[in-house]
């Protein structure tokens, strides 16, 4: 595959799931992710950031294969693995792994830290016995752990340790992207440096690709070259994240980058304003989702829901007066 080749693609993913009343019967649809097209290079960081319930977990397990798109298509490394089946999906699914906002959620709480490292390439691979525990004891040791742990149980260590763990178990295949749900979320700070820098080291050390959701902008910003910001289960910018960060062009984007703490208080936008709770993902506002919490809103932004679109500094954003 050329290097050139986005090594995964998206084009108008959409994941939705039926709502059922209390007689059983479908009473509508919930659509978390509504629509969704991007790429990410091999060897990029692209970050997914926006308020709970905007849809960036979904995409993230949507990507995975956890969830099946609703409809759209997802090619990873040229191939279109949105409709494979489990069995189809085997081969590619493995250089493709979900790594959990909690890490005991892909540890079996019964089972010592060995046998779960050792579980994915006993699936996965052909190696013997002992071929699989070489392969263990060096991927403990590339994300900072002693041997000794792999003894252990999952709460006989802490929690940066138990995401050090979750780490080794996903690269016990040697993926090429791996999908980073809040993988820093519920850490103390100093824990939280431990764990960037160790993602950072891992991903030059195995050449690996990161889709890198998460909440604190800070965070997102110290990892990802890119940014995209998700509102109601659609992109609404897209665009190089220093860029982003300097001059935001969706009001979405500048509500979140007003909330960031700086030290003196907080970096509030001139005369910006953000009022009320998002829109509940069952029953969209028409036209721009965002339009009931934005203050430029027009009654064109009622009419019409605003496409993604190319700017002038080579963002793009959803919003039909972003210029």
């Amino acid at each position: 595959m050329s290097d050139t080749m986005p090594i995964l693609e998206l084009r108008h993913v959409q994941t939705h799931f039926p709502l059922w009343n209390a007689w059983g019967r479908r009473s509508g649809w919930l659509r978390a992710v509504d629509g969704v097209s991007l790429s990410v290079a091999r060897g990029e960081v692209l970050g997914v950031v926006g308020e709970s319930g905007c849809g960036k977990t979904t995409l993230g397990k949507t990507i995975a294969g956890i969830h099946i798109a609703t409809s759209g298509a997802i090619a990873f490394e040229g191939h279109d693995i949105s409709r494979l089946s489990p069995r189809e999906g085997h081969a590619f699914r493995k250089n493709l792994q979900y790594c959990y906002q909690d890490p005991s959620a892909s540890l079996d709480p019964h089972w010592r830290i060995g046998r779960s490292l050792e579980e994915p390439l006993a699936i996965h691979t052909d190696m013997k016995k002992a071929e699989r525990r070489a392969r263990v004891r060096e991927v403990l040791a590339s994300v900072g752990l002693p041997e000794g742990h792999l003894d252990l149980y999952p709460h006989e260590i802490s929690g940066g340790q138990q995401r050090r763990v979750g780490l080794a178990r996903i690269l016990m295949v040697r993926p090429s992207l791996v999908v980073l749900d809040e993988p820093t979320s519920g850490l103390d700070v100093s824990v939280q440096a431990i764990v960037l820098r160790l993602l950072l080291d891992l991903r030059e050390r195995f050449g690996l690709t990161y889709l890198f959701i998460g909440h604190d902008l800070a965070v997102v910003r110290l990892m990802s070259r890119r940014i995209a910001v998700m509102y109601l289960g659609r992109v609404v910018e897209l665009g190089a994240t220093e860029r982003i960060f300097a001059a935001p062009r969706h009001p979405y984007t500048q509500s979140l980058l007003a909330s960031v703490p700086v030290a003196g208080g907080r970096r509030i936008s001139a005369g910006f304003s953000l009022e009320g709770e998002p829109p509940s993902p069952e029953n969209k506002p028409s036209g721009c989702a965002f339009r009931t919490r934005c203050r430029f809103a027009q009654p064109r932004c009622e009419a019409e829901e605003p496409a993604l679109r190319d700017l002038d500094d080579g963002t793009q954003a959803a919003c039909h007066f972003a210029a």
